[in-house]
């Protein structure tokens, strides 16, 4: 942008630094971080610099790690203002997520190498519902794909799935515009896990669901996944469920990637 003014000379351009929107400040109730090695710390620091920016509050910071002397704790600028619990995941969710309301503020921060954390929490919830019932993890059926170009089943019923036939960097925040391509991310992995939902159910397999839990970058090279998703995504299973069986459709995904469950209650 540029703008002139007058002189003796005659009249000069100027150049006028264009005006920035305001930054919206982002706030949070506590913040979980899973893990407190690498990927962690990395997180933990990059949410300071996101609050003394003025992009992110919380009340709390916690990052949960079953090592007491994991690189959080042993970093002093890093434990600072953090509350390190020392725990195994899945046990840390199953009382932290259990005691949530539906208005709950707070929010997820995954770990890039972490287990379907969402699936297995909502596994132990049914399992705790219903102790008479039989809950397991049933794999989508090998005649239902998902509309993206890779997948892959694991032993455990989860299936893989990814946009990118390419390798993507930890860090990459999913933009608007694929940094891989140079062209638009115009792909979102929750249209795809609804569509195989769809896709089953067409095929004589209903689904009910998809409980979907995304993960989106919220400032600074952190991405979230917002817990209230999690207290949807039991009241769904219970919904489901409350009859008779069911099988659920559970993704924890971002805009590209995801790991996808069936969650069957019998």
């Amino acid at each position: 942008m540029s703008g002139a003014e007058a002189t003796g000379a005659g009249v000069r351009h100027v150049a006028i630094a264009p005006r920035m929107p305001p930054r919206t400040l982002q706030t949070y109730g506590t913040i979980v971080v899973v893990g407190g090695g690498c990927y962690g710390s990395y997180y933990v620091r990059q949410l300071g610099r996101a609050r003394a920016a003025g992009a992110v509050a919380w009340d709390a910071l916690v990052v949960v790690d079953r090592d007491p002397a994991c690189r959080v704790a042993g970093d002093a600028v890093l434990a600072d203002g953090v509350d390190l619990r020392v725990a195994e995941w899945r046990d840390f969710f199953r009382d932290f997520l259990g005691a949530l309301a539906l208005g709950t503020r707070d929010a997820i921060v995954p770990s890039p190498l972490m287990p379907h954390l969402g699936f297995e929490w909502l596994g132990d919830r049914a399992r705790a519902r219903w102790p008479d019932r039989r809950v397991w993890s049933q794999p989508i059926p090998d005649t239902v794909t998902v509309d993206v170009p890779w997948q892959r089943g694991a032993a455990d019923g989860t299936r893989y799935v990814s946009y990118a036939t390419w390798i993507c960097p930890v860090n990459c925040i999913e933009p608007a515009r694929c940094p891989h391509t140079g062209g638009p991310r115009d792909w979102t992995m929750p249209e795809a896990v609804r569509g195989l939902a769809g896709r089953a159910g067409a095929a004589g397999r209903p689904l009910a669901g998809p409980v979907i839990f995304q993960c989106t970058h919220r400032a600074y090279g952190v991405g979230m996944i917002d817990c209230a998703d999690f207290v949807r995504g039991d009241a769904a299973v219970r919904s489901a469920a409350a009859d008779g069986p069911a099988a659920v459709l559970v993704g924890t995904v971002s805009h590209c990637h995801g790991a996808l469950s069936v969650l069957a209650v019998e």
